[in-house]
């Protein structure tokens, strides 16, 4: 469960960060991290389009870079997009000030407000750096669709079991995530939409 949503006390020592924004009504947040490649991001786009839900897309500088019309097509089917460093960098390894430089090379190409650190680590002072200029968004429940130990059966069982009104629910438009994404997203915005959630976008 540590990792499928993390822990209160785990959310505390980030303060400056978003996990969750619960609402009146139940409402789910679906992000997807690590995009946009061209052996993935497009079919998600499909599938949204499909469902008709939109979603907010974290996208690493350096993919935007090389994948430049890609991008584009993100936005202009409305979804929104964030920042995701330019090289998915850790935190945890960096100074505050290397770090930072490394998410506005991002920002440069992506121009958004909204950032998730990649794999949720980074330092306090990283995070008191970045409160000025961006809304850092973390999660309410990680699928972990980019694990091989699980199944797209298993992933999707990680939705059922910890989405709650207001989760920040985090896929991946990634190469590891494929074939458990090919299982679980579709799945999962059926089972979300019949249990009454709504879907709304960052």
């Amino acid at each position: 469960m540590f990792i499928e949503q993390p822990p209160f006390f785990y959310r505390m020592l980030f303060p400056e960060t978003i996990w969750r924004i619960p609402g009146d009504k139940k409402t789910v947040y679906l992000t997807f991290d690590d995009g946009p490649i061209p052996q993935v991001t497009p079919w998600v786009l499909d599938v949204l389009d499909y469902y008709e839900v939109k979603a907010t897309f974290f996208c690493v500088g350096d993919n935007v870079a090389r994948n430049p019309n890609l991008f584009q097509v993100i936005r202009d089917r409305g979804h929104q997009v964030g920042n995701h460093t330019m090289n998915h960098v850790k935190g945890m390894s960096m100074s505050p000030e290397k770090y930072v430089r490394n998410v506005m090379n991002a920002h440069d190409l992506i121009q958004s407000r909204l950032f998730r650190p990649p794999h949720g680590h980074m330092l306090p002072g990283q995070a008191k750096l970045l409160k000025k200029d961006f809304s850092i968004i973390m999660w309410d429940v990680v699928t972990r669709d980019y694990s091989n130990k699980l199944s797209g059966e298993q992933v999707f069982g990680n939705v059922k079991r910890y989405a709650r009104n207001g989760s920040i629910i985090v896929f991946h438009d990634s190469i590891k995530a494929e074939r458990n994404l090919h299982y679980a997203l579709p799945r999962t915005i059926n089972w979300l939409r019949e249990n009454g959630f709504l879907f709304k976008i960052l």
